[in-house]
């Protein structure tokens, strides 16, 4: 299952982005929320962004491999995503609007794409 290979490297993105929370927690000696710390904020922004996207994207992944799209779609459409994911993170890190609009631009062309492909693999002729 080639979805399985990107679930797998955007777990790993998500626990990078959990270490960069704990840094700065450890950093500012803040326990809970953000403390008002300017870079723990950052970084909770950067991991709450994608704890909001990629869980919703991978399903869609999932479904479109499940219901037979191609496996290059696949592959095109999950490296699409986790390079738009890791622009973003890094440019949220860095605090780079620029970055950030990239890294977005491409997390919805995948999510769209996903929504298009799902739809024309979707087997209508089983749903009645």
């Amino acid at each position: 299952m080639i979805s399985a290979f990107y679930a797998s490297i955007l777990a790993g993105l998500m626990i990078w982005l959990s270490f960069q929370v704990i840094k700065q927690r450890r950093s500012a000696k803040v326990a809970y929320a953000d403390g008002g710390v300017s870079a723990l904020q950052v970084a909770r922004s950067a991991h709450g962004n994608a704890v909001d996207y990629i869980p919703i994207t991978l399903i869609l992944l999932i479904l479109v491999e499940y219901n037979g799209a191609s496996s290059w779609m696949i592959h095109a459409i999950g490296i699409l995503f986790f390079v738009g994911r890791i622009i973003h993170a890094r440019a949220i890190l860095a605090e780079n609007l620029k970055g950030r609009v990239q890294g977005m631009k491409l997390t919805f062309l995948s999510m769209v794409l996903l929504m298009v492909l799902n739809m024309m693999y979707l087997p209508y002729s089983q749903l009645w």
